[in-house]
């Protein structure tokens, strides 16, 4: 009887733990791109300020870059995604 008990414990720590680990990427997974975006978006801001004439090419320029700034918030969310459905089933 004392076997059961202890597998129900383990499947229990599992759960625990991905869904801890789950928590801490999302969390420092997105913490360094949003600094980059905020960056990103100051400079913008900044450069438009000074040359309001090229607006339009800074701004695209502004949006691609934050494309390639969010894709690692995004692996960060697919591997949340697979730690809590996959493992912490």
């Amino acid at each position: 009887m004392a076997e059961p008990t202890q597998a129900v414990e383990v499947i229990n720590w599992v759960k625990v733990a991905s869904a801890l680990a789950a928590g801490l990427c999302m969390g420092l997974g997105s913490l360094g791109p949003s600094l980059g975006q905020g960056f990103i978006g100051g400079k913008a801001c900044e450069n438009i300020g000074k040359k309001p004439d090229n607006a339009g090419p800074i701004s695209r320029t502004m949006l691609i870059a934050m494309t390639f700034t969010e894709s690692s918030s995004i692996y960060a969310l697919m591997i949340s995604l697979i730690l809590l459905f996959v493992f912490a089933k």
